[in-house]
């Protein structure tokens, strides 16, 4: 097993560069519920335009919608969810804590197999994971959040909060349908939260009672799904180490007949190797027909697609690419963090791709000096439009070095006193180390070709290197 950072290492780094805080922490946090500092949404806000980018912009037979968090209730009847939707719920007899059958059984299949992370605790089936004492037999839990919508609690203003983005788009196939004019093979993509009564949440984000959704439905020929199913299997494998996860981090699982959902045909998991072990990041289903069939028997509604070309109607067959925010950005951050020694001092370094890092550019005064201080704030000011920058001029140039190498921040433009004479700055690179200087008229374009990607030697603006 390849060795990982620990995941208190990286919640550590959350709390202390404003990625990621406790829901509610002053009044003690509330289990599960995670709040986006500063850092934490915008590398949040980058893997969603980057998923969307991927999805919907790039590709012309991918459109997409936002749906509703509270829906008919007929849709979770109809979907499967109301009946379906449980886990089987088992408590310990003595210290009275409650745990997912399902995950005590396949914790000892990880370990059997090799799969787990070996600090884990050896778990048996019947005995629980906490103090090892004896189960209850299991019983079924629904994981659905159940409110009411109207002034009075009564059973017919029933509610749910949604569990997954998906059902929002099976139920407008039609809508999307007439009002785009598109053909099949058509996606309609979503991204938006979820909620789920998680027995046993945990391993900081991976898994939370509130969370979001990357979703997307792709509506097909029956017949022709297979061929789809195995394009968007590859197309999200290959989307994860485009943005640079590493490639012997992640594989690919197929789900065994037996643990296939009700509506399933096919099931692919893409998994990384977390900390806690192999674990999944986004899961690619084959849905059949299923959804489409269950919305048209109980709605009354005709939700069969005519091919004109083909003179013929069938209902769609539907690949489902699921993927999480949240996990996203957690494989992400486990994946970027790196630590090496540089003159004789550890750093600490976030190396995200730049698409993904919180701020493209860090604008650094050598020094809080009122001469400095003006030419800062102009070159501030002047890449703000472009890139998402800030501005730090407090502690040592090399503190501030080290805190924008934590959050993963690619370049950092070094004002000093040489720059009020020659109207140039220092251009600091996160991964190389490199240092040049360009004129401050070319600083914008220089930035924007690094941030593409170009090497520092490809640059004639860059004749010098410094350490």
């Amino acid at each position: 097993m390849p060795d990982k950072v620990d995941m208190e290492k990286i919640v550590s780094l959350c709390k202390r560069r404003g990625f990621v805080f406790q829901s509610s922490e002053i009044y003690g946090g509330l289990g599960s519920c995670w709040d986006y500092g500063p850092m934490g949404i915008e590398l949040k806000r980058n893997v969603k335009d980057a998923w969307w980018k991927a999805i919907v912009q790039e590709r012309d037979d991918v459109v997409g919608i936002d749906t509703s968090i509270m829906m008919h209730p007929k849709v979770w009847k109809a979907s499967g969810h109301v009946d379906s939707f449980t886990d089987p719920l088992v408590e310990c007899k003595s210290c009275h804590l409650r745990w997912k059958a399902s995950e005590i059984d396949n914790e000892l299949t990880k370990q059997l197999q090799g799969d787990a992370h070996p600090s884990t605790p050896l778990i048996w089936r019947g005995t629980c994971p906490k103090c090892g004492g004896e189960l209850t037999e299991p019983r079924m839990f629904n994981l659905m959040f159940k409110t009411f919508m109207g002034p009075v609690e009564e059973e017919a203003s029933a509610i749910y909060l949604r569990p997954e983005t998906a059902q929002g788009m099976f139920v407008n196939f039609e809508n999307v349908l007439s009002t785009t004019r598109k053909k099949l093979p058509l996606g309609i993509a979503q991204i938006g939260k979820s909620f789920r009564n998680e027995i046993t949440p945990g391993n900081f984000i991976f898994r939370t009672r509130e969370f979001e959704h990357m979703e997307m439905e792709y509506f097909v020929k029956p017949g022709t799904d297979e061929y789809w199913f195995n394009y968007w299997v590859k197309e999200r494998f290959d989307w994860y180490v485009k943005l640079g996860i590493r490639k012997e981090n992640l594989r690919l699982r197929q789900h065994g007949k037996e643990e296939l959902a009700h509506y399933a045909k096919d099931c692919y998991d893409i998994e990384y190797l977390f900390p806690m072990g192999w674990s999944e990041l986004e899961g690619i289903a084959n849905r059949g027909d299923y959804d489409l069939t269950q919305h048209a028997k109980h709605s009354g509604r005709d939700l069969s697609y005519y091919d004109g070309e083909n003179n013929e109607r069938y209902i769609p067959y539907i690949i489902e690419p699921s993927a999480g925010v949240d996990r996203s950005v957690l494989a992400l951050l486990i994946d970027a963090y790196h630590e090496e020694i540089v003159e004789g001092e550890t750093r600490a370094v976030l190396r995200l791709h730049p698409s993904l890092a919180p701020m493209k550019v860090a604008v650094l005064p050598l020094s809080r000096n009122e001469k400095l201080t003006p030419l800062a704030k102009k070159v501030y000011h002047q890449l703000c439009p472009s890139f998402m920058t800030c501005y730090d001029d407090s502690q040592s140039i090399g503190r501030r070095y080290r805190r924008q190498d934590e959050v993963g921040t690619p370049f950092c433009v070094t004002i000093d006193f040489q720059s009020l004479e020659d109207n140039q700055v220092t251009i600091r690179e996160r991964d190389s180390l490199a240092q040049i200087r360009v004129p401050i008229e070319e600083l914008e374009k220089t930035l924007e070709a690094k941030l593409k990607g170009e090497s520092f030697e490809a640059s004639p603006l860059w004749a010098t290197r410094q350490k």
